[in-house]
């Protein structure tokens, strides 16, 4: 029965996940226009998030549209795809669930932040009404 149903959810990503795919592609949206000096300065207050996931997860969507839509970039690690990562995933946030923000701060400081709702929170709370140019 266990194997049944291993291959049923495998033939039902199998599906959808191009449906998936071609929805987000379809649906992101545009992200906020920044001048080259505010944007670099935004880079930098990224560059220490890490967001692991899954291609075709749909939380995993909400979080990425949510970053499109905020013009962060934030590097991206597909945990299903490559066991190296999926290992860092368990190793540092001790469950492999995706999505899950790593957020290293100033200090070194790392928080493993699962949960796509609280996720999408913590990014529109630090970044979308941040004034890039006077460094808040």
């Amino acid at each position: 029965m266990k194997l049944f149903f291993k291959i049923f959810f495998r033939i039902i990503r199998i599906l959808l996940g191009p449906v998936i795919l071609l929805l987000e592609m379809i649906t992101t949206p545009k992200g906020i226009t920044r001048t080259p000096e505010e944007q670099q300065r935004l880079d930098q207050k990224t560059e220490n998030l890490v967001l692991y996931q899954y291609k075709t997860c749909p939380f995993c969507v909400k979080v990425r549209r949510t970053i499109a839509s905020l013009s962060l970039n934030i590097e991206t690690r597909d945990t299903q795809r490559d066991p190296a990562i999926r290992e860092q995933l368990l190793q540092g946030g001790g469950q492999i669930k995706v999505p899950c923000l790593k957020v290293t701060d100033e200090n070194g400081a790392i928080t493993w932040m699962y949960e796509s709702d609280r996720i999408v929170q913590y990014l529109q709370e630090s970044f979308a009404y941040m004034d890039v140019g006077k460094g808040r």
